[in-house]
């Protein structure tokens, strides 16, 4: 059985910042678990590049849109080094093969696509036509992007999406094609039960030029939100691929809260149109706030992620967006939360607990480990935690572990043990440490790879090999550039 897991591709009009940073993250986390299984998996990742913001922004700059792209598309793939992402694809929408494939998909959706005119609500900033009352209810402003939504005419092709909604409601009913949580996927029937209308999948190329074309009409460009999608099946290599005979369906597509129409109601409705079966899970994962509001280049409070991951370490901020934001809710980033749970629960509960037992034994020992016995928690919580992507209760279990093991060498006083003179007793607890550090170790390779490999790297031989530096490494103070607050 394989396992494919998609993040949803970023738009290049803007740079990475936290908010793509926990998508990665988390789905990060899911490809690692399934290797862990020994499970043979492929982790797709990469950047959304066509469409008139784009057009836009490389005009502004006055450079070509393709080199515009070259340059935040390689910031995205900066950001997945530092973070330790293990994505096995990059895709961008401007490889000559995904704009290839694109123009067979369409070739292959051709029987459910008709031309014609087009009069509706427009939003540049989202490249997204609302419906006449959603602008009713945003009193003519997109809510995004604080600016009046523009009323466009022009001749499109049209996707016959409502011949597909009773399909798709029944998959999201039955489970045969899941949303997690529970409220995206109430949030989404609602939106299908009021009625999917067929969609506007092409602009005039007069209006925006930067895109792929539609076959056979080189007057229309594929609209970017249409053919953005398609990378999930162009990146297997659809149609004729190995990879994608072995790997499609998706098993789990992790995106944000914003997007959930496209990748519930649209989406779907195109593969139903290729007689392709559904993805198995799509997770919607809510958005990141800092100190309490929304990050906004007005308010100055946009965070890089390598802002951070230089600061306080790779793993560090894995642990903070992975267990401290939320997995099925919108989340804070506060640098003095950050601060509180690095000192208390990385170096304090879990460092200094690796730590004291390595020198335990050390000192006890000469370093020597011995029968290290097999572990004997149960981990079925953690398990089922992690197999509906909450990811914050998963490491919940696992902190519960560390605490544990913290309250056991509190009551057997090893040092104590050892002023006995009984040998044997000190033996089999020193031991116990080591196995559940070991266990936690195991838990930990998805969530924190290089803290998960140097606890192995200590105790998995039996003989305490120590490492280098602290387990959580600090780059700067807290007396750096940004203040605490």
């Amino acid at each position: 059985m394989n396992y494919f897991i998609t993040t949803s591709i970023p738009y290049v009009n803007g740079d990475p910042h936290i908010g793509h940073a926990l998508e990665f993250v988390m789905s990060d986390v899911l490809a690692r678990a399934a290797r862990q299984r020994g499970t043979p998996t492929i982790f797709s990742t990469g950047t959304d590049e066509h469409g008139s913001k784009v057009a836009e922004k490389a005009a502004e700059l006055k450079v070509e849109p393709k080199a515009f792209t070259d340059q935040v598309s390689a910031k995205f793939k900066e950001v997945l080094s530092l973070l330790n992402i293990s994505n096995d694809r990059f895709i961008r929408t401007t490889d000559p093969a995904h704009e290839q494939r694109a123009q067979i998909i369409w070739k292959n959706l051709s029987a459910d696509i008709y031309k014609g005119k087009y009069s509706g609500l427009y939003c540049t900033g989202c490249e997204a036509f609302v419906t006449e009352a959603v602008a009713k209810e945003n009193k003519g402003v997109c809510p995004h992007h604080n600016q009046p939504y523009q009323k466009i005419e022009e001749e499109n092709y049209f996707f016959k999406l409502s011949k597909y909604a009773p399909q798709i409601q029944q998959a999201i009913e039955t489970d045969s094609f899941k949303i997690y949580p529970d409220t995206r996927k109430h949030e989404i029937l609602q939106v299908i039960k009021k009625g999917l209308e067929d969609i506007s999948i092409s602009r005039p190329k007069q209006s925006i030029s930067w895109g792929i074309p539609v076959p056979g009409d080189e007057t229309q460009v594929m609209y970017v939100w249409f053919e953005a999608l398609m990378n999930y099946l162009t990146v297997l290599g659809y149609p004729e691929n190995k990879d994608f005979k072995d790997y499609w369906p998706a098993n789990v597509q992790v995106i944000g809260k914003d997007i959930l129409r496209f990748h519930a109601a649209i989406w779907p409705g195109m593969l139903l149109a290729l007689k392709l079966p559904l993805p198995e899970l799509l997770f919607v994962h809510g958005f990141v706030n800092v100190e309490g509001k929304k990050m906004s280049k007005s308010l100055g409070n946009v965070i890089a992620p390598a802002e951070v991951a230089k600061r306080y370490g790779t793993d560090a901020f894995r642990y903070y967006f992975l267990r401290h934001i939320p997995s099925y809710n919108d989340g804070d980033f506060s640098w003095k939360k950050l601060d509180a749970a690095y000192n208390n629960e990385l170096a304090d509960e879990l460092g200094n607990t690796v730590q004291r037992t390595a020198a335990m034994v050390t000192q006890y020992q000469n370093g020597i480990i011995g029968e290290i016995p097999p572990p004997e928690h149960d981990v079925s919580s953690y398990q089922e935690a992690l197999a509906v992507c909450h990811f914050d209760k998963a490491l919940d279990e696992v902190w519960q572990q560390i605490r544990g093991l913290n309250q056991y060498i509190d009551e057997q006083k090893p040092w104590l043990v050892a002023k006995s003179h009984d040998e044997e007793h000190l033996k089999e607890v020193l031991a116990y440490q080591v196995s559940s550090l070991l266990e936690i170790g195991e838990l930990l390779e998805p969530f924190l790879p290089d803290t998960a490999s140097k606890i192995k790297a200590i105790f998995s031989t039996g003989v305490i090999r120590p490492t280098k530096g602290t387990l959580f490494p600090k780059a700067q103070t807290q007396k750096a550039s940004r203040p605490s607050a």
